[in-house]
């Protein structure tokens, strides 16, 4: 049975989540190592959520670093279906205050050096 079919990952100075309920921690391991932290599973709304912080509670990961594998694979684990990530980054407008939510519709992918694939190594997919 799922724990959750959603869930919330918090990015840089998000490590929980304001009124969630009957929280409790949850360890998962995968084989692509320890997920950024534990993940805490409750109650928002009424509906079962996961929560994970991205860089760990302390900021403790570096974006280069982020254990990004183990993190998507302990969430499916859980029985995820759904990810809400927040993060803030720089912005690239003048028109753009802090705390301004915006829908990209452009990206520029800046990742190197990381695993790109749940793949590599092991089957080919």
């Amino acid at each position: 049975m799922p724990e959750a079919t959603a869930a919330f990952i918090g990015g840089t100075g998000l490590y929980e989540i304001d009124g969630l309920e009957q929280a409790r921690e949850v360890r998962v391991d995968t084989p692509y190592g320890d997920p950024s932290d534990v993940i805490v599973i409750g109650r928002l709304a009424g509906k079962a959520v996961a929560f994970l912080p991205r860089h760990g509670r302390g900021h403790v990961h570096l974006p280069t670093n982020l254990p990004s594998r183990a993190n998507i694979y302990a969430l499916k684990t859980l029985g995820v279906e759904r990810i809400v990530s927040v993060n803030a980054v720089g912005a690239l407008g003048d028109g753009i205050e802090p705390r301004d939510a915006v829908v990209p519709d452009q990206m520029i992918d800046r990742t190197r050096g990381r695993p790109s694939t749940f793949f590599d190594p092991g089957p080919v997919g």
